[in-house]
């Protein structure tokens, strides 16, 4: 049964509120983008610069020329599946495409050459994470771009999202579960003692989470194809070079989406930077034990999972903008505090548990905060869309997600290289063990990860407040749309 559509009264239902199935197989998509989000955030900088010896800022380089370059193929896919005319509809035949791309570019990126020196590691670790991230592109856009067809009513667009940044969590946080508890127990040797330290546990990371994400883009490609052919269908019309760059720059030039823009860069480039940094804080700041950190890892489930259900909640209450606005001053605040309390002394090491149970309950908060963030953010624009479409009597949800996309990537760019100047400002040494590294040199990381976690918090907060799309201005698009005649 077609469950999306304009002639039956079930398809009338969908558009208002998604079934279970739909908002399921929506979601789970966004596995594919968390594994490979978790991949380069929290393991791919320790792994190149600790396990492999590669010098830190030349990871941080390799990973911003990476999203540099992919910034210019995010906003084409988008457009191009915007326009796309297939039997499969605008978005299917680039998700089926990407399918297994990205499954053997990712696990090439954690299986480099032995004995490759500093440089030939660089280009080695460019031209893999410019592949990974390109053809990550080519299902993320379009998948999540299904979300403003899927519904128009305004608290159910939350909800949506709700299911993909969960899921998205979810999957990411599988893997990271199954290294801690499994994986790397299993790769500890005499010689390497612990086994985030084997090169060889990342080979095997790298082939499970690649297969993870061959079945999350199948399974969602496939879980939402009797959707696809019954929305939208772009007009047939002839596109060129100067005209897809001018679309393109009249959709993005809004207000509110610039304004939203700046604020999600400001978010997840903290969040970013707090990811990237994790495992070293775990690991060398608090002196945390693997199983101490598998536990805090498996208990980001019940936290994401939290934040997703408060998402809806926020949008019903408070709207929009207000809830986000809440949710991330919330956040400025809990995001470093652990952090802060150890160097002022109130706090000591990962093996008092008081100071663990401290940094546990204080990193779950955190996480269910930024995933109800995530949730609400994406929410506001796909809110955009109609909005946007008034104006310039075009869908462009390819458009508006591609640079939310890209957004997000610069978690594992920007992020990256922002935690690589953090440990280069600390004098953090290469090949490090917990044992070898000073109480001078966790001091500094700490102060200087507090000032550039506010300062970000901060930029995305004071962004935020100039989106002005409100719940009313949302529902009256929707109307004059319909009363057009333009309703998807």
């Amino acid at each position: 049964m077609n469950l999306i559509g304009r002639d039956t009264d079930t398809a009338g239902s969908e558009r208002g509120a998604p079934s279970l199935g739909t908002k399921l197989a929506y979601g789970v998509g966004s596995a594919a983008f968390g594994i490979k989000d978790t991949g380069f955030n929290f393991f791919l900088l320790l792994f190149y610069s600790q396990v492999i010896g590669v010098d830190a800022r030349l990871v941080g380089l390799a990973l911003t020329v990476a999203l540099a370059i992919d910034a210019v193929a995010d906003p084409v896919i988008g457009y191009w599946s915007d326009n796309f005319r297939s039997r499969l509809g605008r978005r299917h035949v680039f998700m089926y495409a990407s399918a297994i791309p990205v499954a053997v570019s990712y696990f090439l990126l954690w299986s480099p050459p032995r004995g490759w020196d500093g440089p030939a590691m660089f280009w080695y670790l460019l031209v893999l994470a410019v592949a990974t991230r390109v053809c990550i592109s080519f299902f993320e856009v379009p998948s999540a771009a299904q979300a403003p067809e899927l519904t128009q009513n305004y608290d159910q667009r939350s909800s949506l999202m709700s299911y993909r940044s969960f899921l998205g969590w979810a999957g990411g946080n599988l893997t990271t579960v199954l290294m801690f508890f499994f994986l790397f127990p299993a790769f500890a040797t005499a010689a390497i003692p612990q086994g985030q330290f084997n090169p060889d546990a990342y080979v095997v990371y790298g082939l499970g989470a690649a297969m993870l994400m061959l079945a999350a883009i199948l399974v969602s490609a496939l879980g939402t194809q009797s959707h696809a052919t019954v929305l939208l269908k772009p007009p047939a019309r002839r596109l060129t070079p100067t005209l897809i760059l001018r679309e393109i720059a009249e959709t993005l030039a809004n207000r509110s989406f610039f304004a939203l823009f700046l604020a999600t860069i400001f978010g997840f480039v903290a969040a970013g930077l707090a990811n990237a940094l994790s495992v070293y804080f775990s690991t060398y700041f608090w002196g945390f034990t693997g199983q101490q950190i598998g536990g805090i890892t498996l208990a980001v489930f019940a936290s994401a999972l939290a934040g997703a259900m408060a998402a809806p909640l926020a949008t019903r209450l408070m709207g929009k903008k207000r809830g986000a606005l809440v949710i991330g001053s919330v956040g400025l605040v809990v995001s470093p505090l652990a952090v802060l309390l150890h160097l002022v002394g109130i706090l000591s090491t990962g093996r008092d548990p008081a100071t663990f149970w401290t940094v546990f309950l204080l990193g779950q908060l955190d996480v269910a905060l930024v995933v109800c963030f995530q949730a609400l953010s994406a929410s506001m624009i796909a809110d955009l869309v109609e909005h946007s479409e008034l104006k310039t009597g075009r869908r462009s949800e390819g458009v508006f997600f591609a640079a939310n996309t890209f957004i997000q990537k610069m978690v594992s760019g920007v992020g990256v290289m922002g935690a690589a100047l953090v440990l280069t400002l600390a004098h953090f040494p290469a090949n490090a063990t917990p044992a070898t590294v000073t109480d001078d040199v966790l001091q500094r990381l700490g102060w200087y990860y507090i000032p550039a976690m506010v300062l970000l918090r901060l930029a995305m907060l004071a962004s935020l407040t100039f989106y002005s799309l409100s719940r009313t201005d949302h529902e009256d698009n929707v109307r004059k749309l319909a009363e057009a005649g333009r309703a998807p």
